[in-house]
């Protein structure tokens, strides 16, 4: 579970919620666009050791293991990435620390030019300006940080960044994401969010047929498409996410946008590709279903679809 699905609990309640979901793995928010409701004060959590030795026995007393930490924000921010970049090179070191190997973070949106202030979403190859902006945002900004962040994680003994693909993010499909980890190596992996996919037209099932070997952790989180809202809005819908019978698309609790088979067909790609002994993080963004209720469903829905052990089958002689 993504720790701030649960935001209204202290760390004590958030892990012993967990236990009794019979939940395996959290995944530690720090920062950013996440609440850090559990982390504390991450500085701190740094610099002092005994701390940290409490906040791991806790998590073991309790069956628990942490399965990345989490840092979504927008480190290519051109006027507050920078503040935003440390909380992500101290989410890898947290992970170091906690002997994690990965962290989950998007992979930010700089300006459209030097100079800008704000971030600039190309979603179109038209007019002939966007690829003014794509090249100055891939090769002079997006690209030449990476690499870096790449360096310092493997220095740290962590070995998978997870890219969450998201609109209004430089990577934000399978051609952008290939584009990054083609130019900065096998480090760069996905967080694969399959309700972002959805929600931008994408077919989350395919991607795993065909992406499997790029998937490092998974976050279990749906999306309900309003077909009559579809309509007339499309799927760049902009309204306020509050707006839940006005929008096009909404986060909702695993079963409440693709039917149970869906899922079920979900998992077992997953486990028949190589992702076997990977993470499903539930991350509760439903905003009709209480935070309790909606992690309950979401638990009780992949105990019935996902595969709860190793394969065994041998061929006959």
């Amino acid at each position: 579970m993504v720790t701030d699905s649960v935001a209204h609990m202290d760390t004590d309640a958030m892990l012993d919620y967990c236990a009794e979901l019979g939940i395996d793995a959290i995944e530690f928010c720090v920062g950013n666009w996440g609440a850090a409701a559990h982390i504390g004060d991450v500085k701190m959590l740094l610099e002092d050791s005994a701390r940290q030795r409490e906040l791991a026995a806790k998590i073991r007393d309790r069956g628990l293991e942490i399965s990345a930490f989490t840092a979504n924000g927008n480190q290519l921010h051109p006027t507050d990435g920078e503040r935003q970049s440390t909380v992500v090179h101290n989410a890898i070191r947290l992970a170091e620390i906690f002997e994690v190997p990965r962290i989950v973070l998007m992979s930010g949106l700089p300006a459209g030019a030097p100079g800008d202030s704000m971030p600039n979403w190309v979603t179109t190859a038209w007019p002939p300006e966007t690829h003014d902006i794509l090249r100055y945002q891939w090769e002079d900004v997006a690209i030449p940080y990476w690499r870096k962040l790449v360096d310092y994680a493997e220095g740290r003994g962590v070995n998978q960044l997870c890219i969450e693909a998201h609109g209004a993010q430089l990577v934000h499909n399978m051609p952008s994401f290939m584009r990054l980890r083609d130019a900065v190596g096998p480090t760069v992996g996905l967080n694969f969010d399959p309700s972002h996919f959805i929600w931008m037209g994408g077919d989350p099932i395919e991607m795993i047929r065909r992406y499997a070997d790029c998937i490092y952790h998974v976050h279990a989180k749906d999306t309900y498409i309003d077909q009559h809202n579809l309509a007339e809005a499309t799927r760049l819908d902009t309204r306020p996410m509050d707006r839940v019978l006005d929008r096009s698309w909404s986060y909702v609790t695993l079963g409440y946008g693709q039917p149970e088979d869906w899922w079920r067909e979900f998992c077992w790609q997953l486990q028949a590709r190589g992702y076997s002994e990977g993470v499903l993080s539930i991350e509760h963004e439903d905003q009709n279903l209480s935070c309790n209720e909606g992690v309950r469903r979401s638990v009780d829905l992949l105990r019935r679809v996902m595969p709860q052990e190793q394969p065994d089958y041998q061929l006959p002689d």
